[in-house]
């Protein structure tokens, strides 16, 4: 029973890492081959060209693929946890108590972190696009209402978002599959017409394409790299199913549909030039052209909802790495604590994905902003795991090179080759990206001046508290949390209520959250207790970057530390800092003014970490940095 069920168990996961991981590289044969051979590449249609290209794209999904995400970097997983968030933390610590080092690396990290939000800007609105622009083969009578479909479709994806992904991700699995077997069924079909462009399995065919482009080799990988996007996926979404589901999804079904298809491109384009237009359609007899769109919508649709999530799931956690200010965070559903919503995010995006839309007006004038921020990630990500096998793995400095140095040069074609599409469109993610890293380099270090002036401001904890149990002022019978984020000073909300309220709690504990860069935090990890003085206590609650946070639930721990809670008698003080922008040596004026406006706009404290509301006091203080 125990085989069985384990058997059932690894078919479900597989079949979600379907919907899931591989949506994205799976609607890419939707516009790779059209803007491979686009007139303007001046790539010529002939069978040379063509079974080349083919051949560039099979290798390319052999080698950056699956030699180096699902045979690779799968297996640096951060307890489990995969992406480029926990690969920075990976990384960081690797690279040991070297303090330039470590700075590096996170920036690093940071700033592929930063990438992911444009390519969750480009890939809902190049899917869908994409997808919709089939509508324009059936009859061209549509085409004035391919951008308004393409905006409602777009529109209802994020407005259902609220809603959670559970009930609809029950159903990812089983379309995605159905969408291989489609690639497959019509690849295979256009392969029996034409078997040469079987040649394009020889790796000699790639290689001859390459240097016979010359110089414009890095305009033609700049489109045949749209072949590739999504691979980040396979590592960002290993938390959620596993490495073993996803490997045997990529080599069980999605490689194989995926080489068969675009074969079968290359042999269509081979037997009809005229279908360049738009060869994925042209594969479909007229009759089925209109159910064909309604699939290929539903898959972009899909693809897009991995991008939209992990965008949450990325946000979630450089809010709890300090990258972020906090934001209110939305659970979707009672049992699966990795469903959430962040409605500032999803506006946000939604917003940026129709301006793209509306901005780029075709799938082809958008394909030159693809791919650009993507490779990047994967370059960060190469790098990274370099330093994983390195200084984490403890391999010599030879096995360390010879791992990741071909990926490492591929890596550095791709994004040369994406970086001549700079001017046209090119820089949209880059300077998302940009943008976005600003806003985490510096919401980070003003968090650190801020922490700063409090130690230097702030009476020390252990003689303040020593004094005030000499003191006979009158003692209530209920239990104080102050909230800090400086465990060693006085918290303001202690010294307000000394100064107003003029009392003093039976127990007073003093409340420090600390977020460290592992997912998980084990419940028996997650709580550390320490007396300090009669009628004090030091309380640390710690969480992984991909904890929930709860501190009711955490103050239930410390019983287990000989700490008598009853939290229907708790009152929680909360320190509400207010930035004051100052002249000198902290941040220049303009990120010292931006830092102000995201700490008064922060999310609430109370909600954030699940605080009863009508338990919760807030007392401000205002902070010079």
């Amino acid at each position: 029973m125990t085989n069985t069920t384990n058997r059932e168990s690894a078919a479900a996961l597989t079949l979600g890492a379907l919907g899931v991981v591989y949506g994205d590289i799976g609607t890419s044969p939707l516009y790779t081959m059209k803007e491979i051979f686009n007139p303007a590449m001046g790539i010529p249609l002939d069978v040379a060209h063509v079974t080349g290209a083919v051949s560039v794209i099979f290798w390319g999904l052999m080698m950056v693929v699956t030699l180096k995400y699902v045979l690779l970097i799968l297996r640096a997983d951060n307890r489990g946890e995969g992406g480029i968030m926990a690969l920075t933390a990976l990384a960081a610590k690797a690279a040991g108590t070297t303090p330039t080092r470590r700075l590096v690396l996170l920036l690093t990290g940071v700033f592929g972190a930063a990438l992911f939000y444009g390519d969750s800007v480009i890939t809902p609105a190049i899917s869908v696009l994409s997808a919709v622009e089939g509508l324009e083969v059936a009859t061209p009578a549509f085409k004035p209402y391919v951008l308004p479909i393409c905006a409602a479709v777009l529109v209802g994806l994020f407005a259902v978002q609220r809603f959670g992904t559970g009930l609809v991700g029950k159903l990812f699995g089983p379309v995605i599959a159905l969408w291989f077997l489609v690639l497959a069924f019509t690849g295979v079909l256009e392969i029996a017409r034409h078997p040469a462009i079987l040649a394009a399995l020889n790796p000699l065919q790639a290689v001859a394409f390459l240097l016979d482009q010359g110089w414009h080799v890095f305009i033609a990988v700049g489109a045949i790299v749209l072949a590739f996007t999504g691979a980040e996926a396979l590592y960002a979404d290993m938390g959620h199913f596993g490495k073993r589901p996803i490997q045997t999804a990529w080599l069980g079904m999605v490689l194989p549909a995926l080489a068969l298809h675009y074969m079968g491109q290359g042999a269509l384009l081979l037997s009809d030039p005229s279908a360049l237009d738009n060869p994925f359609y042209k594969m479909f007899p007229a009759q089925w052209l209109i159910p064909a769109v309604v699939l290929s919508t539903v898959a972009t649709v899909i693809a897009s909802q991995a991008v939209i999530s992990g965008a949450y799931s990325m946000t979630k956690q450089a809010i709890q790495l300090g990258l972020l200010p906090r934001m209110h965070v939305v659970y979707t559903s009672a049992k699966e604590a990795g469903q959430i919503y962040l409605p500032g995010v999803n506006w946000l995006l939604l917003v940026s994905v129709l301006l793209a839309v509306f901005g780029f007006g075709s799938s082809s004038a958008m394909a030159s902003a693809y791919g650009i921020a993507v490779t990047v990630t994967m370059l960060i990500t190469t790098v990274l795991t370099f330093f994983v096998v390195r200084q984490g793995w403890r391999y010599p400095l030879s096995v360390a090179l010879a791992s990741t140095g071909l990926f490492l040069a591929l890596d550095l074609l791709l994004v040369v080759s994406c970086s001549v599409k700079f001017f046209q469109g090119g820089w949209f993610p880059l300077v998302l990206g940009l943008g976005i890293f600003t806003v985490m380099a510096t919401w980070r270090r003003g968090r650190e001046l801020l922490m700063a002036r409090i130690r230097a401001d702030d009476p020390e904890l252990l003689p303040f508290i020593t004094a005030l149990s000499k003191d006979t002022m009158r003692r209530v019978p209920r239990t104080a949390v102050f909230a800090v984020a400086n465990p060693d000073t006085v918290p303001q909300a202690l010294m307000h209520n000394l100064k107003h309220n003029q009392v003093l709690h039976e127990r007073n504990l003093i409340l420090t959250v600390v977020f460290h860069d592992v997912p998980w935090i084990a419940f028996n990890e997650r709580v550390r207790v320490l007396p300090l003085t009669p009628g004090f206590w030091r309380v640390e609650v710690n969480y992984g970057f991909k904890n929930t946070p709860d501190i009711p639930k955490a103050l239930g721990l410390c019983q287990q530390h000989g700490l008598q809670i009853n939290l229907f008698e708790t009152s929680y003080f909360l320190s509400r800092e207010i930035v004051v922008s100052t002249h000198g040596s902290g941040m220049a004026p303009w990120r010292e003014a931006l830092f102000s406006v995201m700490s008064r706009n922060a999310g609430s404290v109370a909600g954030f970490f699940k605080l009863p509301n009508n338990c919760v006091i807030e007392l401000g203080t205002r902070v010079q940095i």
